[in-house]
Formats: structure tokens, C-alpha cells, sequence
């Protein structure tokens, strides 16, 4: 067992002993390194400005990928190499390719943003995609907020930068960086505290499992996107934390052919291309979740714990008919996910019991597939309504089978059921049968008003997007149906 946290930092091992359990990543480069380009903005991984880059070995190269460091937990970049804005420059003062983009594209108004944006645009210049287009420079920084709204420079700087392969000295140092990185990997638990109050990073399952078991009053933390914010903004004292993403093997996405398994602490971004290649509409709904920084470090196996009535995956997940994966100590189970959502804030878990995996059936030619998020925002937003649909078709024409399931329609994401009976048995392109569905959805849920939307704007909205679901899968072409433009819908 390690009670300490190991990490890269300008090319030398940084060890720190007596971390509390909820310090943050910025407050130790800005407090104790005086790192301050760095800067704190909303404090809850919205506006980037806190962006740092966290380097780690995947599949055998050096990746660096962004994160909010104002919700990242000290104890999460073990093992990592933290790269901040002051780290960029060389030591004789040269700029980096991306601070000389900026420079030269006259990028930077009040400045403030400016850390952030130029960290974000140092994971693209070293992202295996060489050139990027506006487009998918717009992604890349849609978690990067301008007050100044100075973004168009900013996407200048980004295609410049980006015109050929990364050559700096990161990529020259590359191979270096990882062997730092190998050496520091090891397979000791962390553990530093006691038993009262304590940060811990278990390295295996088994010993994961224990632990929780041993401390169910003990916050789980993924990647700590949702947890964070329970420090930042609601001061929340969490003298317990476990950190999940250090076990062995949960992190990992197995295909078997028939189904995607995904383990508790695989990020978004590691799902992204396997959900992409189950369905366009699910590499979609990842593209829209959170940001690049949010999903560099947040969960599918969090987003499900946390069972949020308004969380953007389960709706999609139970369409699919997913089950989810729980371990306490040794004792493994599984259930089919809609049956995990109890009540608001309420799972069917026990104490001590572990989300550690989902299972994800693959679809096959008789499934038609739609899911839509409707926010306030194209980018990083919550949800107002999610809605997913699975149509199974025969070769007559007729719905055998169909899972409607909604997200912030009701106290914990649920499927529609009248609808669905409504719909079962009927053919496809019968305008009728989708009438009696739209009458049943108004049995399905009373939804409340919020910040968000009214219960009206929710009711009719969960109506629309049934009648477009079913408007696509009889035939008619997406472009007929949704934005056409920079956020077209693939």
C-alpha cells in the first residue's frame, strides 16, 4: 500500500504525502506550485479557463487530453503528467507552436480565457488528426468560454497550429515521458489518511470492492465531473473518498460481437467511437455531452450511479435494453438498468455495493434507432428533455416491439410504456397507431417545471420527439427533419 501520489511535472516525479481528500488539482498549482496562469473562472468545469493537460499512455503512445482542473481531484492525476501554461514555453522564453498561433492571429482580448483556450488547443495540436477543419475545431473548444466572444481568432490559431503534425518539444520528449510514466506505474492501493478520513485509489477490483465494503458511507469517485461540483459550489465536507479509476481492468470496453461491455471507470471519450459505431445518433449524443474536458475524465458507469433524472445516457441505455453490473465484495450481480432507478436520488443498490460495469446489447437489421437531447444549448448543457426510442420492425412492416424511454420527464429516467403497448403490433406507417402512442405518452408521465423548462414545454416536446423518431424510422430522410449547417445532426 502507497500513501502518497505520484505525478509528472516539467520532466521530474513530483510526491505528495497528507493530501486532503477533496483537494483540487488547481488549487495545488495555483496555492502550493504558484502556478497562477491557470485561472479559476466558474469553478465547476463550464468556462475552461482552469483547462490543464493530463498526459498518459494509451495504447502505447504519450496522449494528452484536456481537463477541468477546478473539479479534478489531486489524488485523480497519479500516474499522470500535469502539464500547465507555464509549462509550454521553452526556457529561453520561445513560444510554443499554439502560444505563437494565438499570437499571431491576434487570438487573446482580455486574456483571462486565454490559458485555457491555449491548453485546449495543445491537446488538438498533439491529437492524432492533422489538419482539422473549423468545424472540428468549434468541438474541440466548445467547452472554452470567450466573454470578449473572440472565438473566430481562436479557430484561426486552432487550423494554423494544427496545418501539420505536432513538433515540439512533448512529441521530441515522448518516449522519455512514458518511460517516466512506466516507472511510476505500480500496482500498490493508495491510501492516505485514516480511517475516519481518507483519499483512496484502489489498483484492483478485489480490493476496490473491500474497501467500499468495509466504508459504504464513503463517496465513489469516476471522474469526479458531478462530485467536483459538490465541493465547489455546495461545500459539501466528504472526509471519504474512493477513486475508482486506478482499478485494474474497469476502465476497460469489450466487444463480443453481440454486445459492448464497458466498465465503471472507461471515460466518454474511450466510449465515443464504439457507441459511434453502434448507431450515428449515439456518437451524437456523446459529441453533445459536457465537453472535451468533460469527457476526457466523466463516466458512463458515473453518469448511471448517480441515477440523475435529467443524466443524458440511461434514457439511450434502457432503449437499448442494458443492464448494469454490481459488485459488494465479492458478490456479483446484475439487473436490467431501467430496474436500477428507483426514485429520485434513490438506486436499488445496497451500502457498500459498487456500480462496476454496464452491458450493452448490440442491434441488429430488424432495430431502428433514434435519440435526441433538447437543451437550452447546442453545447454543453443539461438536458430539458432526452428521448430515445428502439423500433423492432418485421419484414411486413409491423413494430414487434418498442422501447420509449425519456429523461427529465419524471423523478428518474423512464420508459414509456403505454406509448410503447400503443405502438406494439401496429405497422409502422400507420398514422393511427401513432395517434393512439401520442394520446398514451400523456398517460406515461406528469412532468414538473423548473429553470429548465415548463412541465407544458416538456409534455409537448417528449410528444414532438416520438412523432420524429417515428417519422425517420418510416422513411424520411434526417436532412427533412434536423438543423442543417455547422450542428448538423449526423
Amino acid at each position: 500500500m502507497r500513501d502518497s501520489i505520484r505525478f509528472i511535472r516539467n520532466g521530474r516525479m513530483v510526491e505528495l504525502r497528507d493530501i486532503a481528500p477533496t483537494a483540487l488539482l488547481l488549487d495545488y498549482l495555483r496555492e502550493i506550485e504558484g502556478a497562477t496562469g491557470t485561472k479559476e473562472g466558474c469553478g465547476e468545469g463550464d468556462c475552461g479557463a482552469c483547462t490543464v493537460a493530463l498526459g498518459r499512455v494509451r495504447d502505447g503512445k504519450m496522449t494528452y487530453e484536456p481537463v477541468n482542473s477546478c473539479i479534478q481531484l489531486l489524488g485523480q492525476v497519479d500516474g499522470c503528467e500535469v502539464v500547465a501554461v507555464e509549462d509550454l514555453a521553452d526556457r529561453d522564453g520561445e513560444l510554443h507552436p499554439v502560444q505563437s498561433a494565438m499570437h499571431d492571429t491576434h487570438a487573446s482580448q482580455c486574456g483571462f480565457c486565454t490559458p485555457g483556450f491555449v491548453m485546449s488547443l495543445f491537446t488538438l495540436y498533439h491529437a492524432e488528426k492533422h489538419p482539422v477543419s473549423r468545424s472540428e475545431a468549434n468541438d474541440w473548444i466548445a467547452g472554452n468560454l470567450c466573454r470578449c466572444t473572440g472565438y473566430r481568432p481562436i479557430v484561426d490559431a486552432a487550423v494554423k497550429v494544427t496545418a501539420d503534425p505536432a513538433t515540439d518539444r512533448f512529441s521530441a520528449n515522448a518516449s522519455d515521458t512514458a518511460g517516466l510514466i512506466g516507472f511510476l506505474a505500480d500496482t500498490d492501493d493508495i491510501f492516505i489518511g485514516d480511517s475516519d478520513r481518507f483519499f483512496a485509489a484502489p489498483s484492483s477490483i478485489e480490493t476496490l470492492a473491500d474497501l467500499y465494503e468495509q466504508h459504504p458511507d464513503a463517496t465513489i469517485v469516476a471522474g469526479a465531473t458531478d462530485v467536483g461540483l459538490w465541493i465547489t459550489k455546495q461545500f459539501r465536507d466528504l472526509p471519504k473518498i474512493i477513486h475508482i479509476g486506478r482499478a485494474r481492468g474497469l476502465d476497460h470496453i469489450g466487444d463480443t460481437g453481440y454486445e459492448l461491455l464497458i466498465g465503471a471507470a472507461a471515460t466518454y471519450a474511450q466510449i465515443e467511437p464504439h457507441f459511434r459505431a453502434l448507431d450515428p445518433d449515439l456518437g451524437e449524443l456523446l459529441r453533445r455531452l459536457g465537453s472535451k474536458q468533460v469527457r476526457a475524465s466523466g463516466t458512463m458507469g458515473g453518469n448511471v450511479a448517480n441515477g440523475s433524472p435529467i443524466g443524458d445516457t440511461p434514457p439511450a441505455l434502457i432503449a437499448l435494453e442494458a443492464t448494469v453490473e454490481l459488485r459488494k465484495g465479492k458478490r456479483v450481480r446484475s439487473m436490467p438498468l431501467e430496474d436500477f432507478f428507483i426514485e429520485y436520488g434513490k438506486q436499488n443498490r445496497e451500502p457498500g455495493e459498487l456500480v462496476i460495469g454496464l452491458l450493452v446489447p448490440k442491434m441488429n437489421a430488424s432495430h431502428i434507432f433514434r435519440c435526441y437531447k433538447v437543451a437550452k444549448r447546442f453545447d454543453q448543457d443539461i438536458s430539458s428533455v432526452m428521448g430515445a426510442f428502439r423500433f423492432t420492425v418485421g419484414e411486413d412492416g409491423a413494430i414487434t416491439e418498442a422501447r420509449i424511454a425519456y429523461g427529465g420527464m419524471a423523478a428518474t429516467p423512464k420508459r414509456a410504456k403505454n406509448a410503447e403497448e400503443a405502438l406494439t403490433g401496429t405497422m409502422l406507417r400507420d398514422s393511427r397507431a401513432w395517434s393512439r402512442a401520442f394520446a398514451a405518452l400523456r398517460d406515461d408521465f406528469t412532468p414538473i417545471g423548473d429553470h429548465r423548462a415548463s412541465a407544458r414545454y416538456r409534455n409537448e416536446t417528449a410528444h414532438a420527439l416520438l412523432g420524429k423518431a417515428l417519422i425517420e424510422a418510416a422513411g424520411t430522410a434526417s436532412t427533412r427533419t434536423r438543423v442543417v449547417g455547422h450542428r448538423v445532426v449526423a
